[in-house]
């Protein structure tokens, strides 16, 4: 099948399947004598793979390594438990990030009455002001990054 069928198939662009080529989560495909590439059932099923792993927000790398366990079937699978726990950490402290900033956005917000003009809006006051937190660390609840 051609990237297009792939990726209707999938459910995802056909950028999205070459940049995780790109990035070797997946294996380079045949191309034809027109120099198209020819997927199979087998970059379905691995392209359909990394798509689960990135809607449980795992990064590159974690799926890199299950996929690379994934191809050794005949390993104990306890690495994969230890992966997947480490990620349950991970979501965790993001659960904790998160719960931490959506707190500091109501008091921002319970710093404006309402019905007021812009000059006098609290809200905008209050983020006018510096809270000596440490702006890296304010964006890791971005997703997808694992402090």
């Amino acid at each position: 099948m051609k990237i297009g069928e792939l990726a209707a198939r999938a459910g995802c662009q056909v950028q999205t399947i070459r940049f995780y080529e790109s990035e070797g989560l997946m294996q380079p495909p045949e191309r034809g004598a027109n120099n198209y590439r020819n997927y199979d059932e087998a970059h379905e099923k691995r392209l359909r793979f990394i798509l689960r792993c990135r809607s449980l927000d795992m990064a590159h790398s974690e799926i890199r390594i299950l996929l690379n366990l994934q191809d050794d079937p005949g390993r104990p699978c306890d690495e994969v438990n230890a992966l997947l726990e480490e990620h349950v950490r991970h979501v965790q402290v993001r659960i904790s990030e998160l719960t931490l900033l959506k707190r500091q956005i109501q008091e921002i917000r319970s710093a404006c009455a309402g019905g007021g003009c812009i000059g006098d809006c609290g809200a905008l006051e209050s983020l006018q002001q510096t809270t000596g937190e440490n702006p890296s660390a304010s964006r890791r609840h971005i997703k997808g990054v694992h402090a």
